[in-house]
């Protein structure tokens, strides 16, 4: 069975922080609603208060041509949610389905294999974040390491801004910052930006001022309007874009990429062999 489908609610969501009040009114409609009804223009405006020319703002904003083609998409992929939950453990797997469904529709597979080729030219690489967003990068450090790829975590505000006058055209940065509001984050990026590195920014906030320092801007999902959000780890979002970028990077060259990581995954178990030998007095 097939349970993901695209939905307009993260696009809806990455741009909230760039709408006007009367905007974020229609937006907390289309997030919020969970009933199929007239969603024509004339019926939406005269339900939200607001003119025909809010709404096709707000499309636009969105990314849309305008509001028809914007409602198009939501009533396409429109699916009534069971509000009633059978007890904690089906509550929290739909909120994780949604989460999934959520990152489903913001994935851009032409990006993805940018990012992928970035990861394959760069001598080296580095991925920061502060809070959960460092636990999500110190956990993207040991993944790519295992297959050989020159990558650092770094999770101290006083390191990002040291390591921002080392970067180079060898360097790949991979900043993390779900708001996208964090100032250490910020400032590696653009140090680096100016230095020739590569920029590549993870984040729930689309915002145009990124384009001056960024070469990618990754989004991710929002937890914000999440059916009980505040059941998921933070770093959850993070971490499933983070394997999608992973599995294409492995993909390139599969067989190679799998047996670095095996030889990796050798070496840390003869290390625990040897260990364990002299510790019994075998050396």
């Amino acid at each position: 069975m097939e349970y993901y489908v695209k939905s307009v609610v993260p696009v809806i969501e990455s741009n909230y922080n760039s709408l006007t009040a009367v905007e974020k009114g229609i937006a907390d409609f289309f997030i919020q609603n969970r009933t199929k009804m007239d969603f024509s223009a004339k019926a939406v405006a005269e339900r939200l208060y607001v003119s025909e020319a809010s709404l096709s703002r707000f499309a636009k904003k969105c990314g849309y041509r305008g509001y028809r083609e914007f409602i198009y998409q939501y009533e396409e992929t429109f699916v009534e949610k069971q509000e009633a939950m059978a007890g904690d453990t089906r509550m929290v797997l739909n909120t994780y389905q949604e989460l999934l469904n959520k990152t489903y529709s913001l994935v851009d597979k032409a990006q993805i294999a940018r990012v992928s080729r970035f990861l394959g030219r760069a001598q080296r690489v580095f991925v920061c974040g502060k809070g959960n967003s460092g636990f999500a990068a110190g956990e993207m450090e040991l993944r790519f390491m295992r297959i050989v790829v020159d990558i650092d975590s770094i999770r101290d505000a006083d390191q990002m801004r040291m390591q921002a006058v080392f970067q180079d055209v060898r360097s790949l940065i991979l900043g993390i910052s779900i708001g996208g509001e964090d100032e250490d984050i910020q400032y590696l990026l653009q140090e680096s930006h100016k230095r020739g590195a590569v920029t590549v920014l993870f984040t729930a906030q689309n915002r145009s001022g990124y384009s001056a320092f960024c070469d990618e801007v990754v989004l991710v999902p929002s937890l914000r309007h999440l059916n009980h959000g505040n059941l998921i780890s933070p770093q959850f979002p993070i971490l499933i874009m983070a394997d999608i970028i992973y599995s294409y990077y492995v993909g390139q060259d599969k067989y190679g990429k799998e047996t670095l990581h095996d030889n990796t995954l050798r070496a840390l178990e003869g290390g625990k062999g040897n260990g364990y030998q002299k510790r019994e007095g075998i050396w």
